[in-house]
C-alpha cells in the first residue's frame, strides 16, 4: 500500500470509529443548518479535526480541502479532499448509511482515495494504477451490459431545487428501463458500491468535490468509467456525475442526454 494511502486509511478509520461511537448520543449533539436541508453537527467537525490532525502528523506541508473547515492552501503539489461524514442527515436520523471519504490529488490529478463505512467496517480504497480494494480484497465493477437487468443508484435533489423537473425526467426513464433504483443517501458509498458491483451504475447532479473525489478514483481503478454529463472529466467542477462500466455508462449517458436540458449539464 502506498504510504499516502496508508495514512488516508488510518485517518478514515480513526474518524469512522469516533462517528460510530457517537451514534448513540444523537440527542446530545449540537446541530446547525448550513443551508436548506444541509446540516452539520459537532460530530462532523470533530471527525474532520481527527482526519486533519492525522494528515498533519505525517504530511504537514500538504494542502487540505475539507467540507467543514474549508481550504488550507500550501505550496505543496498534494491536496487532500475530505468529507468527514458523508450522509450527515442519515447519521442524525440513525439511518445506518454514512461514510468517511478522503481523496488525495497530486498536481490536480486524483491519485489516492479511501471510503470507510464504520458500521460495516468496510474500507474501499485505491491508488492510481494499483487497482481497487475492499478490506484488502480486489474489487471490480459489474459486468452488467443491459439497462433492463441493471440496479441503479442515485441521489435525489434536496438543496438547490431548480433542476428537480429535469432530474425527475431522468429518474422516470431509469425507472422504466432498469431493474430498480436505490437512493441510500451517501454519494461516496454509492460510488463504492459501483466499484464493487453491488449496483451497476450511479448518476447524480450538483455534488461537491469531497462527495465524489475518492469514489471516482475507486470506480476507475475497479475497471469502471466516470464522466460528467457531457462525457468529459469535469465532474469535480460541475458536480454532475455518471459512474458505471463502459457499456452501462453509454446507455446511461443517452438517457441523461435525452432528459436533462443542456443548462443543467454544464
Amino acid at each position: 500500500m502506498h504510504p499516502i494511502l496508508n495514512i488516508a486509511t488510518l485517518a478514515a478509520k480513526q474518524a469512522g470509529e469516533f462517528i460510530a461511537d457517537q451514534l448513540n448520543h444523537i440527542d446530545q449533539l449540537n446541530i446547525q443548518e448550513k443551508g436548506r436541508h444541509d446540516y452539520v453537527s459537532e460530530v462532523d467537525k470533530r471527525a474532520e479535526k481527527i482526519i486533519i490532525d492525522c494528515i498533519r502528523k505525517y504530511y504537514p506541508d500538504h494542502s487540505i480541502k475539507a467540507e467543514e473547515s474549508g481550504h488550507h492552501q500550501t505550496e505543496s503539489d498534494f491536496e487532500w479532499i475530505i468529507d468527514p461524514l458523508d450522509g450527515t442527515t442519515n447519521f442524525l436520523h440513525q439511518f445506518p448509511v454514512f461514510s468517511v471519504s478522503i481523496a488525495v490529488t497530486e498536481k490536480g490529478r486524483l491519485m489516492h482515495g479511501v471510503i470507510y463505512d464504520p458500521l460495516k467496517d468496510e474500507c474501499f480504497s485505491a491508488s492510481r494504477g494499483e487497482g481497487a480494494r475492499m478490506n484488502n480484497y480486489r474489487i471490480r465493477v459489474s459486468e452488467q451490459s443491459t439497462l433492463q437487468n441493471a440496479l441503479m443508484a442515485t441521489g435525489i435533489p434536496f438543496q438547490e431545487l431548480d433542476y428537480v423537473d429535469a432530474y425527475l425526467a431522468s429518474l422516470k426513464q431509469f425507472m422504466l428501463n432498469t431493474a430498480g433504483i436505490r437512493r441510500a443517501g451517501s454519494a461516496a458509498l454509492d460510488l463504492a458500491y459501483v466499484a464493487c458491483g453491488r449496483v451497476d451504475g450511479y448518476w447524480e447532479l450538483n455534488l461537491k468535490p469531497w462527495d465524489i473525489a475518492a469514489g471516482a478514483l475507486i470506480v476507475q481503478e475497479a475497471g469502471g468509467l466516470v464522466t460528467d454529463f457531457k462525457g468529459g472529466n469535469d465532474y469535480l467542477k460541475s458536480g454532475n456525475l455518471i459512474a458505471a462500466n463502459s457499456k452501462m455508462l453509454k446507455a446511461m449517458a443517452k438517457i441523461i442526454g435525452q432528459t436533462i436540458p443542456e443548462q443543467y449539464r454544464q
